[in-house]
């Protein structure tokens, strides 16, 4: 499986592997992980970003590839469909099947209010299904929410929205029981008591887990909550436009059958964005560990509308995706590897970095370590060595399969036992840190308009901590079902309008943009180009 180039410098890691567990790589300083970030990290290559012309962030930064979308062509720009006779009408509108979409339809049932969910794959085709590593909270005696928003507010380099990152640490323990009383299978000891471990950026062992199928867990455990509640769910349907009416209210949105093409129309009191990141973009040709319908819906929907984006330019590039073998290039290698007590190492068998630094610090020391010519080369790239045999160095025989069974069998299948060979990583396009600017109501500054999830943007700031992705889906799910709920009860709706969808283009035209591209994007573009 392995080059005559990997197998001699496995020997170098094999031969340093006791003496490495031992050693204990020192952190960082603020101005060394401040330098680090401006010099490798890819947030910071202005030839990948550009500015925005139109719409409410207009003037800011931005990924090329996002631009081109925020600034495309409608889809209904010439064909619009009767808004008179809606096919569908409910008061909770939710637009994305994951675990922040599912979370908010548990709760907007709860209050007694109409829920649909409408998702372009499946209900569970998300990013919350492939989350591994844990789910965050504070809830063991010698930690404390307070404790939690420092690690949180600190790794998101103090960037985040207080209220955000405050309702995200208060509300954890509470959630974490929630999730447990419904049926989530978290790892606990003999007694019963949840097993917690430490992530990147976490001064306290807060992360809760089940195996390294966590999201899988969770996601499995919600969808079959909605299920069970008879929660309509209107899948392979995707939304290409968001419905407003004549009182500038947010009131449904166009739907278009994925498998069909047919056009069809849900009207609602409020609306709730939940719709995930945009991996599948592959902005700068980084591969990605997201699901397949990751391409930025939501951004695109809801700053048609006039929503405005908080954090656009700003990307979460896991450090440890898999670079070998290609079959495998991207998936997620889950960060409780390192926590388990695996360390990163060079070609020459040297740790570089300590194991447990923020991930946007360690995908960019696993890139200047590439730069310096430390890199292991694959037949496709290049990488660094991610030691997992010393997992049972450290932990004693069984740990990986008993605490990372995903793990083994990823890798397995490619012929590498990973409780005896060390692994290839390699930074891989991950979470969307920035969104949809939000409220702690998840409101948007477009009335009726909720976002929670992925989607939005202020919970994490510059940078999100491990394990506070599952806790936000949750979080920020059943606070937007609350709270929309809440508010359909006095909604009226208006006469429904695509008006916007002028007035968006004439900003466009005014700006001497004539776009070609289609957008929302819908699918990520894999289709080869044959040359005629």
């Amino acid at each position: 499986m392995y080059t005559e180039e990997m197998l001699e410098s496995i020997k170098k890691v094999e031969a340093a592997r006791e003496a490495n567990a031992a050693l204990e790589p020192r952190r960082m300083t603020a101005q060394e992980k401040d330098d680090l970030l401006k010099t490798y990290h890819p947030d910071y290559r202005d030839d990948q970003f550009g500015t925005i012309t139109v719409g409410p962030n207009k003037g800011e930064k931005a990924p090329l590839e996002l631009i081109e979308l925020l600034e495309g062509k409608s889809r209904l720009l010439e064909n619009r469909p009767d808004l008179s006779c809606p096919d569908y009408e409910t008061d909770v509108l939710i637009i994305g099947g994951g675990g922040a979409g599912a979370s908010a339809a548990i709760e907007a049932d709860n209050a007694g209010a109409k829920v649909m969910i409408v998702t372009k794959l499946r209900i569970g085709d998300a990013n919350t299904m492939m989350a591994e590593g844990g789910i965050q909270a504070a809830d063991k005696p010698n930690d404390s929410p307070a404790q939690h928003f420092l690690d949180a507010f600190g790794g998101g380099h103090f960037a985040a929205k207080k209220d955000l990152v405050y309702k995200l640490v208060t509300d954890a323990p509470y959630c974490i029981k929630w999730l447990n009383e419904m049926g989530v299978e978290f790892d606990k000891d003999a007694e019963g008591n949840m097993v917690t471990t430490h992530g990147g950026g976490t001064s306290r062992k807060r992360m809760h887990a089940a195996k390294d199928y966590s999201g899988a867990e969770i996601m499995r455990t919600l969808r079959d909550e909605v299920l069970n509640r008879e929660i309509p769910v209107i899948d392979f349907t995707t939304a290409i436009e968001l419905i407003m009416d004549d009182k500038g209210q947010c009131a449904g949105a166009v739907l278009m059958n994925m498998e069909t093409k047919e056009i069809l129309v849900a009207k609602a009191k409020v609306v709730i964005l939940a719709t995930g990141g945009a991996g599948r973009m592959h902005y700068q040709g980084f591969p990605t560990s997201n699901h397949y319908g990751a391409t930025a819906d939501g951004l695109v929907l809801a700053y048609r509308v006039g929503a405005k984006l908080l954090y656009q330019d700003t990307l979460q590039y896991h450090p440890t995706g898999a670079a070998f073998p290609e079959q495998i290039f991207g998936a997620l290698v889950t960060e409780k590897v390192r926590s388990l007590g695996a360390k990163l190492v060079n070609v020459n068998g040297e740790v570089f970095m300590h194991p447990l630094e923020t991930r946007d610090v360690a995908a960019a020391s696993i890139i200047r370590e590439c730069k310096r010519g430390n890199q292991v080369s694959t037949p496709e790239g290049q990488g660094v060595w991610l030691d997992t045999p010393m997992i049972e160095l450290k932990n004693g025989e069984g740990t990986i399969e008993k605490r990372i069974p995903a793990m083994l069998r990823m890798f397995g299948k490619y012929g590498i036992d990973i409780r005896k060979q060390p692994i290839i990583v390699y930074p891989t396009l991950h979470y969307q840190n920035g969104g949809v600017d939000v409220d702690a109501t998840s409101e948007t500054n477009v009335p009726n308009l909720f976002v929670a999830g992925e989607a939005a943007g202020g919970v994490h700031g510059r940078n999100r901590l491990m394990g506070n992705s599952l806790l936000d889906v949750i979080v920020f799910g059943r606070n937007a079902g609350i709270y929309a709920a809440k508010k359909a009860k006095d909604v009226t709706v208006g006469n429904l309008t695509l008006d916007h969808i002028d007035a968006f283009q004439k900003e466009l035209n005014e700006a001497g943009i004539n776009p070609t591209k289609l957008s929302p994007q819908i699918l990520p573009e894999y289709a080869r180009k044959v040359n005629k």
